[in-house]
């Protein structure tokens, strides 16, 4: 059991609420951020009821002032962040050709620039205490491409280049940054798809399945641990086999 604090960004559904509960079921207090204080509210609730600590901000991962103000009320009530999760992420899918440049914007300002900042925001208390974990959620399509999502793909890409550079410039003070790239999970994002897209991608993974939010929670949850303290700039992939 560990006693430090991890902030799960996107924290009120799918992947990132999945990480939140598994991230207190080992101990961490955990900071739950999205823009849906209901749903933020409810997912602490869970955690408090199996004697978990759980602390609510809003953010909105496009607005840096918004990001700011979210670590500003989390660091009152924990000196510390020490675990990070930059799980956050929209799409606003088109063929490149057609994409509107603010569709572009607001994705990119959202997944990548959004994540950024958190980890400023993070990155001195972690340096003071020689120890921190960042785990950046990127894409299975991050690294395969996508029709029609060159604005996701560009943010998820960019979100592996970031954990590369700053696992380097954080390596000295005992900080791990690393990426995880889910496949197709089963999350409100991929609920929308048709059951025939749906046959079709299971025709894509080896394992025949979608994955779970606890698939891609139980490799947060280790790369956030002691047990993984010897990597830092890589990239696990969570996908069924769908990409080697």
């Amino acid at each position: 059991m560990t006693n430090r604090t991890a902030f799960i960004t996107g924290a009120s559904r799918g992947i990132g609420r999945a990480c939140a509960l598994e991230l207190a079921k080992v101990g961490n207090k955990v900071v739950l951020a999205a823009r849906n204080r209901e749903k933020l509210e409810e997912v602490a609730t869970e955690i408090r009821d199996a004697n978990g600590e759980a602390f609510v901000v809003e953010i909105d991962l496009a607005s840096s002032d918004s990001i700011k103000e979210a670590f500003a009320k989390a660091s009152k009530d924990f000196a510390t962040i020490d675990i990070l999760v930059n799980n956050a992420g929209v799409t606003k899918d088109n063929l490149a050709l057609r994409m509107k440049k603010e569709d572009w914007d607001i994705v990119l300002q959202t997944n990548l620039t959004g994540a950024f900042l958190c980890t400023q925001q993070v990155l001195q208390g972690m340096m003071k205490a020689r120890w921190g974990r960042i785990v950046n959620i990127s894409s299975v399509v991050g690294e395969m491409g996508n029709a029609g999502q060159a604005n996701y793909v560009a943010s998820k890409a960019g979100l592996i280049g970031l954990t590369k550079a700053l696992a380097l410039e954080m390596a000295s003070r005992n900080i791990t940054v690393n990426a995880v790239c889910p496949g197709f999970i089963e999350t409100d994002m991929t609920s929308v798809l048709s059951e025939e897209l749906k046959q079709t991608l299971m025709g894509r993974i080896p394992l025949k399945r979608l994955g779970s939010g606890q698939d891609i929670a139980a490799a947060v949850r280790f790369l956030a641990s002691d047990d993984a303290s010897y990597i830092t700039g890589t990239v696990v992939d969570v996908n069924g086999g769908m990409y080697m």
